[in-house]
């Protein structure tokens, strides 16, 4: 995992582990990997992970089973969700709008690619 400067690295793994959950990887059933095997598949600090695990326990994403381990929740999904929609809402969009407006795209080209996208990238068999 490459990680970005200008966002916290506990921030842009828990992205990731979001991530994971959203794409059907990790379900409910399934634990999550612990702290120091996600510190070091990622070359991280276990302190770091520690901080996301935290962090999405907080935000009620994953759970802690007393001496087995982190599951994402039953409502991880719609949690995830919920928290990455607002936080895209907030702070990527007004910046992606303003570079439309800068660059002169349209909604009519974004859509088409949009679609490409989705196309490509989710729905290969």
């Amino acid at each position: 995992m490459e990680f970005r400067d200008k966002q916290a690295i506990y921030l842009q793994i828990a992205e990731y582990v979001s991530e994971q959950i959203l794409l059907g990887r990790w379900s409910t059933s399934d634990k999550i990997p612990s702290v120091r095997d996600l510190a070091a598949e990622l070359e991280v600090n276990p302190n770091t992970v520690m901080r996301t695990y935290d962090f999405l326990s907080q935000k009620d994403i994953i759970a802690n089973k007393r001496g087995i381990g982190f599951f994402p929740a039953d409502d991880a999904l719609d949690k995830i969700k919920a928290y990455r929609r607002e936080s895209f809402l907030e702070n990527d969009l007004p910046v992606f709008f303003r570079n439309m407006y800068l660059l002169g795209i349209n909604i009519t080209e974004l859509e088409t690619r949009y679609q490409q996208f989705i196309s490509q990238t989710f729905t290969k068999a």
